[in-house]
């Protein structure tokens, strides 16, 4: 055989036999919206998430390692509705990426697509921090994540058609498993609707409106700040009139508000995982809800 088709047939058998690269490299704000792209994209995406559940979404340094992802991807996708608006502007400016800039095809908010709970008439720091698009935590509403699928597989068709296909047959695999799941969630949390609940910060009106849940009282005084002896015990004697079942927290908040208030109140703490990774249960999207849910039930006991 010829010496050059030998050295031919040695490079294309080597080409092909190398691992085919993500067609999309994705950054991700928040955990939920990572776990939510891989499960559209499969391996036609590299996904990085730029937080855990273990931290505040609110508040997140602009490290140089976040904006060198950033640099490099070819889309964002993020909550949107303020909630990043203290570090994502930093990391979109300093990255000089314009693919991933405001209003491009390759920057994605997740809030855009559904119903926003909370929205203020009027914004002032002086009442904590409140966000004017709304209350952004959209994801402890599973039902949620059906028009954000539906947008965010529509976005990476664009942005990938090559593999439109490869995405829509995923949505439509999602999206039946979803519904299922939804069913079941919504049949298992029967028993929670119409029971009372205290909430360390206001991080959880999807949640209760979904399940049904209501919310006497919270133990910020203010969104974002942290609860004082004197709230707390203001909370204790509201408590009296308005009685709780449970009080809640998130995996990445400090939980010794909530045990103050439940030890007193007698009534049970519950650390919620909040995200995809906020415990070792909630590995996943499913994770997350089949967790949250067990968890909520078992506060009732």
């Amino acid at each position: 055989m010829n010496k050059y088709l030998i050295i031919f047939n040695i490079f294309l058998y080597g080409t092909l036999a190398l691992p085919a690269h993500a067609a999309l490299n994705i950054f991700s704000c928040e955990p939920e919206w990572a776990a939510l792209a891989q499960e559209l994209a499969g391996d036609q995406a590299s996904i990085y998430a730029a937080t855990t559940a273990l931290q505040d979404p609110h508040h997140v340094e602009a490290r140089p390692s976040l904006i060198a992802k950033a640099r490099r991807a070819q889309m964002v996708v993020c909550t949107g509705a303020e909630l990043e608006t203290g570090w994502l502007p930093v990391i979109l400016r300093e990255s000089g990426n314009p693919d991933i800039a405001e209003g491009k095809p390759g920057y994605f908010e997740a809030a855009h697509y559904v119903s926003m709970l909370e929205v203020p008439s009027r914004v002032d720091r002086a009442d904590g921090d409140v966000h004017a698009a709304g209350n952004p935590h959209i994801q402890l509403d599973a039902r949620n994540f059906l028009p954000i699928a539906d947008a965010l597989a529509a976005r990476m068709s664009k942005l990938d058609p090559a593999n439109s296909a490869h995405y829509a047959q995923r949505l439509q695999s999602f999206r039946q498993n979803w519904q299922t799941a939804i069913r079941r969630w919504e049949a298992q949390a029967a028993p929670l609707r119409g029971q009372s609940v205290l909430v360390q910060h206001r991080a959880y009106p999807y949640l209760l409106n979904w399940l049904g849940l209501k919310q006497v009282a919270e133990l910020e005084a203010k969104p974002g700040m942290e609860p004082s002896a004197a709230h707390l015990a203001q909370v204790l004697s509201q408590l009296q009139a308005k009685p709780a079942r449970m009080v809640l927290h998130a995996a990445y908040q400090d939980g010794k508000p909530s045990a103050w208030i439940a030890q007193r109140a007698r009534l049970n703490a519950v650390e919620l995982a909040f995200s995809v990774g906020g415990n070792a249960q909630a590995k996943d999207l499913y994770g997350l809800f089949d967790d949250t849910i067990a968890r909520l039930l078992a506060g009732l006991k």
